[in-house]
């Protein structure tokens, strides 16, 4: 009988616990987020330096000339990643004080 008691408020207990809750995206910081996008994007450039290495090594006069192009890759993409980016969070921040941001639920877990 004491065991079912103890078990039922520990029941109790932990569904207080694991309620849901609607949060709402209201701003995006320009600079940190676009800094690990920038970021990301680069590692996801790196997989052209993978290509371009061959191009670079074996390909002819015009392949090569890709070759240094996909070789620069990581960095163009950091680049172009950083900036569209911080173009993104500007316009979601607009957009988010006239019509709210997104909304997501959140849930307590043990």
């Amino acid at each position: 009988m004491l065991i079912l008691h103890v078990l039922q408020k520990k029941t109790a207990i932990s569904n207080e616990s694991k309620y849901t809750m609607k949060k709402q995206l209201t701003r995006i910081s320009i600079k940190q987020s676009s800094k690990i996008a920038a970021a990301l994007y680069v590692v996801m450039g790196l997989l052209y330096t993978l290509i371009g290495i061959p191009m670079i090594i074996f390909g002819g006069e015009e392949l090569k000339v890709m070759g240094i192009v996909y070789l620069l890759m990581p960095v163009i993409m950091g680049i172009f990643g950083y900036i569209f980016f911080a173009i993104f969070c500007a316009i979601y921040n607009a957009l988010a004080r006239k019509l709210g941001g997104i909304e997501v639920e959140v849930t307590n877990v043990d």
